[in-house]
């Protein structure tokens, strides 16, 4: 019983830690002062700007940034972005 709570405890606390590690969104200014590794796509995923921006940062995690810039956004039925990616 011990042992199941501890498993517990360490899959919310690395739920927890992994949110807090996504990639933020920030400025073209911020941007200015770190190195940019590449630009993601989410290429109409989603229905909602606040997902498509979920999205944006879960992409730019995936490729190794800690910040994005987003610089195109199209919505046409589904919501589209494009973001630059800073480390």
């Amino acid at each position: 019983m011990k042992t199941l709570k501890m498993i517990v405890a360490a899959v919310l606390l690395g739920t927890v830690s992994f949110g807090a590690m996504a990639a933020k969104e920030i400025t073209r200014e911020e941007a200015a002062k770190y190195e940019k590794i590449g630009v993601v796509d989410t290429s109409g995923q989603t229905t909602d700007p606040m997902d498509t921006k979920a999205v944006l940062s879960r992409l730019a995690d995936e490729k190794g940034g800690k910040y994005f810039v987003v610089i195109a956004a199209r919505e046409k039925g589904r919501f589209s972005a494009t973001a630059e990616v800073y480390k």
